[in-house]
């Protein structure tokens, strides 16, 4: 993150402002190739990070890494934006066009497309497969099937045995496939419109919170900033926060593992950096924006020192200490925002698969098949198998995506000045 963010300028912080144009619809072309929108592609893009990352995945920061794992989640979210515009970038660029219209693409053809391009056809092909084949693993979205059966059940009262979690599994399942056998258009305006919706109801709960704790908001910056650095945070001290909030960072924009690549390439641009400038926005609305008022939320409650709460349950407190029908409000949103998640990881998983083993109607529908039926397992499994499985996905399938952006490092700094020097430096109000 460190290297891209000093090899490309700063662009997270320079490319801001016309990326918030650009998804703002500003330099649209319907006449380009893409299924959605590039504001629909950056919601489809959203759904599969903001959501259960945020919301249990800061509570589980905050309970093993201390206050000072919410500053380090701060620091690599801005630095995430950088790797994000990276991989979507490139990933527009060698994303392939279909007989019929439509788009597909990803880091797996990224290193397909790229390395032949450099006369390595053989070696893109392999490296191609072995993401897409790690990315299938990464598909499966136990973590978020296991936290909303958790805070659902928790907060409308029916119960948390095996076979509530199993019934639970199985409607999420249902409503899933409703989506993901509908394609790219359809998962587009379902997330479009879940997204901003629910992002607003889940930080309305944050600053009611935040308003409610205003007094206290001084002395609970100064936590998260003190116990980034002097190793008074759980698990190891200082460098024990530190891990733990680039884990759940990572976790939360998944900035490195190249998944949301495969939404963004569906987006109508003939620019690829374009794309890229959007896809920034990603870690900024997802960590540094959303984790970061969570985090300060918690410690300004203090239901993460309660030793009998664990992962959602310090969320939901906090939420019930400020109004009995609180948690309500936050099983709504935590079961929405899964439900999206559940839908664009389906839809990554799916990229994969066709990646391997061909994109026609009948494979594509074995995987869908698979993944819906796999689903409730996740609500059953505990969560500390769900957060190691999830952990070691995304480690093993960032691996091939990371290589592939420092073997294209140069092509990228190429291309972004070309871009810069076309459109940013003549785009006038």
């Amino acid at each position: 993150m460190l290297f891209f963010t000093f090899y490309l300028g700063f662009i997270n912080i320079r490319g801001f402002g016309h990326g918030v144009k650009t998804v703002r619809g500003r330099f649209a072309d319907d006449s380009a190739k893409g299924e959605m929108t590039q504001f629909q592609a950056l919601s489809t893009a959203l759904s599969g990070t903001v959501g259960l990352g945020n919301i249990a995945g800061v509570a589980v920061a905050l309970a093993m890494g201390g206050p000072g794992a919410i500053f380090w989640m701060f620091v690599i979210g801005l630095f995430a934006m950088t790797l994000k515009f990276s991989e979507v970038t490139l990933g527009m660029k060698y994303r392939e066009e279909m007989p019929d219209g439509t788009v597909r693409g990803g880091p797996m053809y990224t290193l397909k497309n790229g390395l032949a391009q450099r006369g390595y056809p053989t070696a893109g092909k392999w490296m191609g497969g072995l993401y897409a084949f790690l990315a299938m693993f990464a598909a499966l979205p136990m973590f978020q099937v296991n936290q909303s059966f958790a805070q659902a059940g928790n907060a409308f009262g029916f119960g948390s045995g095996q076979s509530e979690a199993l019934i639970y599994g199985c409607v999420l399942a249902f409503f899933t496939a409703l989506v993901i056998f509908g394609g790219a258009r359809w998962l587009g305006r379902v997330t479009s419109a879940i997204v901003p919706t629910m992002g607003a109801v889940y930080l309305l709960g944050i600053f009611i919170i935040l308003a409610m704790g205003f007094d206290q908001i001084p002395a609970a910056l100064g936590a998260i900033v003190g116990d980034a650095f002097t190793g008074e945070a759980a698990a190891g001290g200082a460098v024990g926060a530190f891990v733990v909030g680039m884990r759940r960072a990572v976790f939360s924009t998944e900035a490195g593992t190249g998944s949301s690549v495969m939404a963004h390439v569906h987006a109508r641009t003939r620019e690829p950096v374009s794309e890229g400038l959007v896809a920034l926005l990603e870690p900024f609305i997802d960590t540094v924006v959303i984790c970061s008022l969570g985090g300060l939320a918690l410690v300004v409650s203090g239901t993460w020192l309660d030793p009998t709460l664990e992962d959602i349950a310090i969320t939901s407190q906090a939420f019930a200490d400020v109004a009995p029908w609180m948690p309500l409000l936050l099983a709504t949103a935590v079961v929405l925002f899964a439900f999206s998640t559940v839908c664009a990881w389906g839809f990554y998983g799916s990229q994969a698969w066709g990646y391997l083993f061909g994109s026609g109607k009948q494979s594509l529908l074995t995987y869908k098949m698979v993944f819906v039926l796999l689903l409730p397992a996740g609500a059953i499994f505990p969560l500390d198998i769900v957060i190691s499985f999830v952990d070691s996905a995304f480690f093993l399938m960032a691996i091939p995506n990371i290589i592939a952006l420092y073997i294209f490092a140069p092509e990228l700094k190429a291309m972004l000045a070309d871009y810069w020097a076309r459109k940013v430096c003549t785009d006038v109000e």
